[in-house]
């Protein structure tokens, strides 16, 4: 297959805010044992796959009832750790960063090598600026999720809007502390000004609909009435929303659609559930989503009304719910069918003939579906390697690797913990070097301290489950990516006899006359493991070779750790968007927005119009992708381009100055 030469796309700093669709399609877990190359985030889109060093361990929100099953590494950013969450931190990081991203990994380093189409690449800039790229999730019914609507579903059973302003700042204050157990005091007492039955009840259903866990009661005290909170039924009331309170008819779960720029999802439902202070293990959802992007994505919650959801619309900024409705049961990872991308390239250089020939070529044949580079980490030791590691039973080394100085700049605590450790090997005095404790780093020192340097094993499973699985997949996915460069090389973009394809709930081998029934988009790959079948050509020795080179057995993929056994996957080698769109746009300022998101369309704001000539040219380009793809490999289609920040730092860093 004949390769074309790659142009650059020029990248700020955080700016490949990609959604990756690493999520498991409804189905497909049985047919495809997609769950072991998409862990269930990512993703998502961690996020993204990727567990950056000194990033905090998520801890995913799960939904009630249901343990540690909606647990999703893909989340890439959390909390103040997430990088670049304020712009005076992106000035004071942008060199640093540029600096660290030279002994980053380029696509090269992990497989991505191929294109399947033969259009001239052109250069384009994916900005910093979030709202060039705007992800809607596809739901359980296969629409497109859009905001439409911020409107409360009409319910007698709801308190009237007064519950929202009868309370004082301070007697909130007071109510929370008792509801948290902050104070000694066992009841808070609030006077009725104004006594009427009706002031006394709204007082009532304030306190119970703020405040999940307090009771109430009015009591006399020297002629004044008085509204008494008090625990209902001690510490386990707080974790658990009021049941009593419901209404039978109502479905316990409230669905809804949120609206967010600039935040992941774990730290968009820990916001919520500051504000709505309840546990944040409340809530469900299907997928997280990126940080960097603009998302709309249906989350449920358990017993909390529409109209408390829709009072945080006055509070949040960035942030809009709508689109209410209860139903009986909560969302689970993976249901989506997908997500739907709009994404801005600006300033290109490609022709209209270019540009043509690039959308056609996304839109009839695809891309190859290969694992991003979120999967492999943004630093000097990427995820593959510490899974490859942890596959060889090499214990010390998946320690040294995680715990040793790094090339490049880091985060000034991570330096200094990673300089202790590698002076002293003591877990203890490099923790205290860590003012985070929730990074990789600082859990494994943890368990480290507890276990000891000779049980790395039972240290090294301090760390969440999903989140050492993420390595092994890691691993998995370069492996997959190695050999799917190979097969394309080898064979092209036809199906050949020995292919694997998916027939019904199994996966079968192309048989010599059977080859014209089929396209290569029917062509599967494995992901390593003891329960997979492997091509029936010279790909299948390249997976021996590629796996005896790294010490492992392809005949023996169970680990003595049932944790780390991989049965494998299998994975469709192209991709082909569905509704795909895309137009050419001509403008003058950078700055300005190129199109109108869901809640501009609710505020009745026109789209923008584009005069017929401009400073620069834009691409806006529209797409659909099934769970488990990535919008950053079909982007590298479009362009020709090297992906990864390493790259685009070495291509373009005008962007630090």
């Amino acid at each position: 297959m004949e390769m074309t030469e790659m142009t650059g796309v020029s990248l700020k700093r955080g700016s490949v805010a990609v959604e990756d669709n690493d999520s498991v399609a409804p189905g497909e877990a049985k047919r495809q044992k997609v769950s072991e190359c998409c862990p269930t985030k990512g993703q998502d889109g961690l996020e993204n796959n990727s567990l950056p060093s000194g990033e905090k361990v998520p801890g995913p929100p799960k939904t009630a009832g249901e343990g540690k099953k909606n647990s999703d590494p893909q989340s890439e950013e959390e909390g103040e750790e997430d990088g670049l969450s304020e712009e005076g931190e992106e000035e004071e990081e942008a060199e640093s960063f540029a600096s660290m991203m030279k002994h980053g990994l380029t696509e090269l380093d992990v497989g991505i090598t191929k294109f399947v189409s033969s259009h001239q690449g052109f250069s384009g800039i994916l900005k910093e600026r979030y709202s060039d790229f705007v992800v809607h999730e596809i739901g359980k019914n296969g629409q497109i999720s859009h905001l439409s609507d911020l409107s409360v579903p009409v319910d007698e059973e709801d308190p009237s809007e007064d519950v929202f302003t009868v309370l004082t700042a301070e007697e909130k204050q007071r109510l929370e502390e008792l509801q948290l157990f902050k104070n000694k005091e066992t009841s808070v007492a609030i006077e009725v000004i104004e006594d009427t039955k009706e002031k006394r009840t709204v007082i009532h259903q304030a306190i119970k609909s703020l405040f999940p866990g307090l009771e109430t009661k009015t009591e006399d005290r020297e002629g004044k009435k008085y509204i008494v909170a008090y625990h209902a039924a001690g510490k386990k009331a707080l974790a658990n929303p009021r049941k009593h309170s419901w209404p039978k008819s109502r479905g316990s779960y409230c669905h809804f659609l949120l609206y967010k720029e600039n935040k992941d999802t774990m730290d968009a439902i820990n916001l919520l559930s500051k504000y709505l202070r309840v546990k944040p293990n409340i809530f469900s959802y299907m997928g997280t989503k990126d940080k960097r992007a603009i998302t709309v994505q249906e989350i449920a919650v358990l017993k909390i009304t529409a109209q408390r959801l829709a009072h945080l619309n006055k509070c949040l900024m960035n942030f809009k719910l709508g689109n209410f409705s209860y139903q009986k049961n909560p969302l689970k990872l993976g249901e989506l069918q997908g997500n739907h991308f709009t994404v801005v390239l600006r300033n290109i250089t490609g022709t209209d003939d270019q540009v043509e020939q690039a959308m056609n070529s996304l839109k009839e044949i695809g891309f190859i579906n290969y694992y991003g580079m979120q999967r492999f980490g943004t630093t000097a030791v990427p995820t593959y390697q510490v899974g490859r590691a942890i596959l060889q039973n090499s214990w010390a080394e998946v320690m040294d690797l995680i715990l040793k100085p790094r090339s490049g700049a880091e985060k000034g605590y991570l330096v200094k913990c990673r300089e202790e450790w590698a002076k002293t090997k003591d877990p203890a005095a490099a923790l205290r070097k860590l003012p985070v404790k929730r990074c990789v780093e600082g859990q494994l020192l943890r368990g480290l301290s507890k276990y000891g340097l000779k049980n790395i094993v039972s240290a090294f499973g301090i760390i969440p489950r999903n989140n050492r699985l993420m390595y092994i997949h890691s691993y998995q996915s370069y492996v997959w990516n190695n050999m799917v460069s190979k097969r394309i090389e080898e064979y092209g973009l036809n199906p050949v006899p020995g292919d694997l394809v998916l027939k019904g709930a199994a996966v079968v081998c192309i048989e010599e006359d059977d080859v014209n029934n089929y396209s290569i988009h029917d062509v599967v790959m494995p992901l390593p493991g003891f329960d997979v079948i492997y091509p029936q050509h010279k790909i299948s020795e390249a997976y021996r070779e590629m796996l005896t080179a790294d010490n492992l057995d392809i005949d023996n993929m169970r680990h003595k750790i049932r944790d780390y056994s991989l049965s494998g996957a299998y994975r469709k080698i192209i991709i082909r968007p569905q509704n795909v769109s895309w137009e050419v746009v001509a403008y003058d300022d950078p700055k300005i927005p190129l199109f109108n998101t869901d809640v501009d369309n609710l505020e009745g704001k026109p789209p923008p119009v584009f005069a017929s000539e401009g400073k620069y040219r834009a691409l806006k380009m529209d797409f659909s992708l099934p769970p488990s793809t990535y919008a950053t490999m079909a982007i590298r289609e479009v362009l020709k381009m090297d992906t990864s920040i390493k790259n685009q730092t070495q291509l373009n860093t005008t962007w630090l100055r």
